[in-house]
């Protein structure tokens, strides 16, 4: 029982090498001690309970903001976010437990065998992570590193490469505790070498000066949909928009949704006359040559009177409201935006998260957008950022992506591991990331994924900056995406087998 409760509290102490605590050097330890419980385990169900426990643990604390976004639900208890994060944990801790027993299967007896598997093993099951029942990627071990000079390795390998990369720093400390030496200094020198390609990508000058602002109106998600709280907001975006400062023309970016009335409606008369209100008052501060990227709702119609659905959207609107582009959230999040098997949880009492009662419908991926003098841009709205490999469109590469979001009931956790993640994107494709949340944390990102400028968590205010250059190439990442972290693994689990077997043949014979 000792071990299972080792597996447990490691796990749980590793969600602390996550944002907002940031101590990433418990993540290695952690995988450290991962490695030394496996290796004394004599059955493969203790094994996977290992893995189970371990992931258990971590993804309990490290996504205890789920909890806090039940608090803004009227129709369910605030109680229900704590099984829910419990409920979400109990799924989630099976792609640990897979990698756990897949090391243990193959490297058995053998330390460096285990060390392979056990990294090549994370990387496929956080893979999978991000794909199965729509995916939920939140918080790869890569996060814990972002950090660290070691993000830069992302653009090489990308993020489940790097969540390999960080199994194998821990297996340095656990290695040095066998005695195993030599394994030990060559992953240290791989990571060293890794770290250093990269290095010199990426300018630190803009390839020209363009001038944006990013607003941050200090909304919170229990007044955002309040009746009449639309004309307040509308008041202090626009005064954040057209306060002194900065230079122009520039690009002017509001958070996802910072407008709650339609700002697209396609039925005629009234409906799309308010929308159309909307719009005009949105771009009020908007001079010559400028524009504005706000998240906005957009209504369909069945006919030109009978609503449809919605879609989550990036407006693109110039001066007057005239609109230049838009862009309709493709991954849409689970009982946030929509509800599955509506029939049945409405009938348990059970709603969305979000106000409204349409679900909204899905858009067909990442675009980009080219505006006349500011170059080409990319679009991914608040949980979309997470997904490695899929917020470019590869065919017509954008020169930054603009990332909206509404953090503003994801607690006081939710807000820094997403901004994590977001600078983890921005290192994998190399290109600088945009983010505009209602109550932080906005922030300028380079293409390097550092950090240039932000807002932190419940301030008002804005960033008047330039934008930063893209790679001067597309990264390794950027051409062949997820292939990489892949290959990287496969080769991994296959270098393990050929060892554990060389191994138990020396044995026999």
């Amino acid at each position: 029982m000792i071990i299972f409760a080792l597996a447990l509290f490691t796990g749980a102490l590793s969600a602390l090498a996550f944002q907002p605590a940031g101590l990433w050097v418990l993540m290695p330890v952690a995988f450290a001690v991962l490695l030394g419980l496996l290796w004394r385990t004599e059955k493969m169900w203790r094994a996977l309970l290992i893995g189970w426990l371990f992931g258990f643990g971590q993804f309990v604390v490290g996504l205890n903001w789920i909890a806090h976004a039940f608090s803004y639900q009227a129709a369910m208890p605030a109680w229900l976010g704590w099984v829910a994060v419990v409920l979400l944990s109990l799924y989630l801790a099976i792609y640990p437990a897979l990698a756990a027993g897949l090391a243990w299967r193959i490297g058995k007896g053998k330390e460096v065998a285990m060390v392979l598997a056990l990294a090549g093993g994370w990387a496929v099951t956080e893979w999978l992570r991000a794909g199965i029942f729509t995916g939920f990627p939140w918080n790869p071990a890569a996060a814990a590193m972002v950090p660290t000079p070691l993000i830069g390795t992302s653009a090489l390998i990308g993020t489940y490469g790097l969540s390999a990369l960080t199994v194998l720093l821990g297996a340095v400390i656990w290695l040095e505790v066998q005695r195993k030496w030599l394994p030990g200094v060559m992953i240290v020198l791989a990571t060293v070498i890794l770290w250093l390609i990269p290095s010199s990508r990426v300018p630190e000058d803009p390839l020209a000066i363009k001038s944006i602002r990013i607003v941050q109106p200090n909304i919170d998600q229990a007044d955002k949909w309040r009746p009449g709280f639309a004309e307040e907001a509308a008041q202090r975006l626009a005064a954040l928009s057209a306060s002194a400062g900065g230079e122009r023309p520039r690009l002017l970016f509001w958070p996802e949704a910072a407008v709650t009335n339609p700002l697209a409606d396609d039925r005629v008369g009234p409906p799309e006359a308010l929308a159309g209100f909307e719009r005009t008052r949105a771009a009020a501060s908007l001079g010559p040559g400028e524009y504005l990227l706000t998240g906005g709702i957009g209504l369909t119609a069945k006919d030109r009177a009978t609503l449809a659905g919605a879609t989550n959207s990036i407006f693109v609107l110039g001066p007057g409201g005239a609109v230049h582009g838009r862009y309709d959230k493709a991954h849409l999040v689970p009982y946030g935006e929509y509800l599955p098997m509506r029939p049945l949880l409405s009938r348990l009492g059970l709603s969305r998260l979000a106000p409204g009662d349409i679900d909204f419908d899905s858009g067909p991926g990442p675009r980009s957008i080219d505006l006349p003098g500011w170059g080409r841009f990319g679009m991914q709205i608040c949980y979309e950022i997470i997904f490695s490999g899929h917020v470019v469109d590869w065919q017509h590469r954008p020169d930054f992506i603009f990332n909206p979001s509404n953090d503003a009931w994801f607690g006081r956790w939710g807000p820094p591991q997403h901004l994590a993640q977001a600078r983890l994107r921005a290192a994998e494709e190399g290109l600088p990331v945009i983010r505009s949340t209602p109550t932080g944390i906005s922030a300028l990102i380079d293409a390097r994924g550092q950090v240039v400028k932000q807002i932190g968590w419940k301030q008002a205010g804005v960033i008047d900056s330039y934008l930063p250059a893209a790679a001067t190439a597309p990264t390794l990442f950027a051409h062949f995406g997820n292939a990489i972290p892949l290959i990287l693994a496969a080769a991994m689990l296959i270098a393990a087998i050929a060892l554990a077997g060389a191994g138990r043949y020396r044995r026999r014979t």
